[in-house]
């Protein structure tokens, strides 16, 4: 399909992403996996099998390779012991703010809605720990939505691809994106792609980054597993109420888009 031969292909691969195929599939399905065991009650049977492991036994020696903890324990514990791996990641828990879960309910009401297909112009980002990095692809994007005409109606926002938990800093990727209904041409390093359409989990928050990291954790650990609902599989969503403002990250005004499908629905 990439129109490469295998050996160039395996080459290619790797000087992209800086992995061999191997350990990048490996790499994904054991992330996968740590979502499904901390924000599901999947079996872990079920999970080594969605996550194409061929049993629990294989999954389990390679989860514990990986992370040097047993899915079961954290699945209990949400930690990872290894202390070269945690070195590597970049959880964001240390800016979540102090507060009872009655509180961040007050704070962070959640409403469900639906967004239709969207075709969205993105720029990728790699190693996005390294703000100034994203920052300049938010600067490049505004820079040339507003030339097109396309700015004032159109919708800014970033996706995290991968989860911050799991994935090593310098392989984390994040998008900016714009979404618009009026038609655009990209320019180079940028890509388009089309977004499906999407029922998404919503709470606004205005504040610093402790206060999004708080309402983020607030939808994951608390809303989410008390709801009727469970995550798709599919990247969540940062849209900026105030475009003007998306580069002064001073103070964020955002909704915070988790997409969602109701639990029965996961199940048929």
């Amino acid at each position: 399909m990439a129109c490469f031969s295998e050996f160039h292909f395996h080459r290619i691969f790797g000087a992209v992403t800086g992995e061999t195929l191997k350990s990048f599939t490996n790499r994904l399905r054991l992330e996968k996996a740590a979502r499904l065991l901390r924000f599901t009650d999947e079996s872990v049977t079920e999970i080594a099998l969605d996550c194409g492991f061929t049993s629990s036994a294989a999954f389990s020696r390679a989860f514990r390779s990986g992370y040097d903890t047993t899915p079961s324990h954290f699945r209990k514990s949400g930690v990872i012991k290894k202390s070269k791996i945690r070195k590597e990641l970049g959880s964001g828990q240390e800016y979540v703010i102090p507060m009872s879960e009655a509180a961040k309910r007050a704070a962070f009401p959640v409403r469900i809605i639906d967004l239709p297909e969207r075709r969205v112009a993105y720029i990728r980002v790699t190693d996005a720990f390294d703000w100034d990095k994203v920052l300049g692809a938010f600067k490049t994007m505004i820079e040339w939505a507003k030339p097109q005409g396309i700015f004032s109606q159109g919708t800014l926002f970033g996706m995290s691809i991968d989860d911050p938990d799991v994935t090593p800093r310098h392989l984390y990727r994040y998008e900016v994106c714009f979404a618009s209904r009026a038609p655009f041409e990209c320019m180079d390093g940028m890509s388009e792609m089309k977004l499906p359409a999407m029922r998404y989990a919503v709470t606004k928050v205005c504040g610093d980054i402790r206060k999004v990291a708080t309402a983020w954790d607030y939808l994951y650990r608390i809303w989410l597993i008390n709801s009727d609902f469970e995550p798709v599989h599919a990247p969540a969503l940062e849209i900026f109420s105030d475009k003007e403002k998306a580069t002064d990250w001073s103070h964020f005004e955002l909704e915070l888009c988790l997409p969602v499908q109701r639990l029965a629905e996961m199940r048929s």
